[in-house]
């Protein structure tokens, strides 16, 4: 099977795709910095810095060329935030329309399997949204597809991240592939099995040898506060009332993630963008006084150690980390598409 991987950023998709057998012929791509991590990971795969608004089917013709449609997987994770909880519900954005630039994709050149993933709330949007118009193009093409909303601690990642999942065919029927970890099943990862192996790291240090290994650094109060917050999973509600924030004195019973600790033994929280950031989220070592690092981050994703990210600044890094589908969960997927395709006889 042959596989052209949309908005691939650093490759989580490209990764999980090539681990169970999929060849990946191309990444597009609309941030161009992600080009060395992308391609010095995976084999070096064109790598195509585009957008996908401007792009047209034409210009990845010459990629494909000669590729049975029934052999051709069409994988896409559209950014996600105009979908996310995180933004505000009448917020509006063009990067809305990106669905509908992959759906022109698939409609040129009718791949046989096609695979989208994104955010739960993406099937949520009122009115005839992208979604529905995607929805409806699958639907005039002869798409059969299966969809539904999943947690990639079910499938190996040891991180709790409920994703929208969508499988479309054109000569199998579509199914979700079942969960392998969870009750009855293996046990769900964890934070521990992801990350107690990385050397020790003060706030701000990066390791001399370990790839991405590096530790936001922290002010003063900042770290005085992660001193005063208890190991595997304390939080501000633990702090001495003069370290406590103004928004969160005099009573204020809201979120406690932000600046807590994460557990040893359970999976990490959902990870974001800004995921090596301690006011972003329970993005605290469980028990050394700092952030996560990149590293750490990474590991929580499903990345191998030998996936080293490439970028021109910590931030760009923690976003290409945290942006990236779960490599886990998307060889999940993968390897059910490859099950979906041989058993109706495609090869």
């Amino acid at each position: 099977m042959i596989a052209v991987d949309f908005f691939c950023g650093a490759g989580g998709l490209t990764r999980g795709l090539l681990n169970c057998g999929i060849s990946v012929l191309l990444g597009i791509d609309s941030d161009p910095r992600c080009e060395a991590t992308y391609a010095r990971n995976n084999g070096h795969p064109c790598f195509l810095a585009a957008d996908m608004r401007r792009l047209k089917p034409g210009d990845i013709g010459p990629f494909i060329e000669g590729v049975p449609t029934t052999d051709l997987l069409f994988a896409a994770c559209a950014p996600c935030q105009p979908f996310s909880k995180q933004r505000g519900a009448n917020r509006s954005s063009s990067d809305r329309t990106l669905l509908t630039a992959f759906a022109r994709f698939v409609e040129h050149f009718l791949p046989g399997q096609v695979l989208m993933e994104n955010v739960p709330g993406i099937t949520k949007t009122p009115g005839f949204s992208a979604y529905r118009r995607y929805c409806r193009t699958l639907r005039r093409l002869g798409y059969r597809w299966r969809d539904g909303v999943v947690d990639a601690k079910s499938y190996g990642v040891p991180q709790t991240r409920r994703r929208y999942i969508m499988i479309a065919t054109r000569g199998a029927t579509p199914s979700l592939p079942p969960p392998t970890h969870g009750p009855g099943r293996l046990p769900y990862l964890t934070v521990a099995d992801a990350i107690s192996h990385y050397p020790h790291l003060e706030a701000g240090e990066t390791h001399p040898v370990v790839p991405n290994h590096r530790a936001a650094a922290l002010w003063p109060i900042n770290l005085e506060r992660l001193r005063c917050t208890p190991p595997n999973g304390g939080d501000r509600r633990d702090w001495p009332e003069h370290l406590r924030l103004a928004c969160h004195r005099n009573g204020h019973s809201g979120h406690t993630d932000v600046y807590g600790r994460m557990w040893w033994h359970r999976p990490a929280p959902a990870l974001t963008c800004r995921c090596d950031s301690l006011a972003n989220g329970r993005y605290g070592h469980p028990e050394q006084n700092r952030a996560i690092s990149l590293r750490e981050a990474a590991s929580l994703q499903s990345f191998d150690d030998s996936y080293v990210f490439y970028g021109p600044s910590k931030a760009h890094l923690a976003a290409q980390i945290g942006n990236a589908v779960p490599v886990k969960l998307a060889e999940a997927m993968g390897r059910h598409i490859v099950a979906l395709s041989t058993a109706c006889g495609i090869e």
